[in-house]
């Protein structure tokens, strides 16, 4: 340093500081204005609706059509919809319950083309001119189906969030040609679970049904 030279004051410093932060800010906002001014109105209003979210959904979909419980529904859906958030979602078909939505607890057990299957795994696209049967489509109006009456009788649920899915293998089981007896009833209802343990009433009855002989 010369010897005429001042050292820099040190509020000049952090004035000088303050006016280059300034600086920066005013660009930045007057930026951000200009960008906003340019922008058309129309875009800037599907922006705000999410239009674009909405464009790209229809375009993702494909149709599907599925007889579900005796009625025939045209539907679209995007290629990742299960069939579980399908009936639940879109049909209102809250019947079949979503418990896991790993395929291990059975609670959205439904029937395709009079199989039993997991609809949290089952992809609703894939099931495309198929016939669906849930919960809801099992009984003639006001009769029960004498599945339904057994589970009643026997006293087959306690909180009941299990029991369409538990009914519907019940059903399928018997159909199957599985339910001879009570240790094979046990193997082939394995795949759903009951949180309350009413596992010896369901076996109950799932056996009276099966010895009934009715058509199921």
């Amino acid at each position: 340093m010369q010897p005429d030279q001042q050292p820099p004051c040190p509020h000049e410093e952090n004035a000088c500081d303050h006016k280059h932060d300034d600086r920066r800010t005013f660009l930045k906002k007057s930026s951000f204005l200009a960008a906003v001014a340019l922008t058309p109105a129309p875009l800037i209003k599907a922006a705000e609706k999410k239009a674009d979210e909405k464009i790209a959904a229809y375009f993702e979909t494909v149709p599907v059509n599925l007889e579900i419980n005796g009625k025939q529904h045209s539907l679209k859906v995007e290629p990742r919809t299960t069939l579980l958030d399908l009936l639940r979602e879109q049909l209102d078909l809250t019947g079949t319950k979503k418990g896991c939505d790993w395929g291990q607890c059975g609670a959205c057990t439904v029937h395709v083309n009079g199989k039993r299957v997991l609809s949290c795994l089952s992809l609703a696209v894939m099931q495309d001119g198929k016939k669906i049967t849930t919960i809801e489509g099992l009984a003639s109006g006001e009769q029960l189906h004498p599945m339904q009456e057994a589970f009643i009788k026997y006293d087959g649920f306690q909180c009941g969030y299990c029991t369409p899915g538990q009914i519907m293998s019940a059903v399928a089981c018997v159909r199957e040609g599985h339910a001879h007896s009570e240790d094979q009833i046990r193997e082939y209802m394995s795949g759903n679970i009951c949180r309350c343990g009413a596992y010896r009433n369901i076996v109950d009855a799932i056996s009276e049904v099966n010895k009934g002989g009715q058509n199921i």
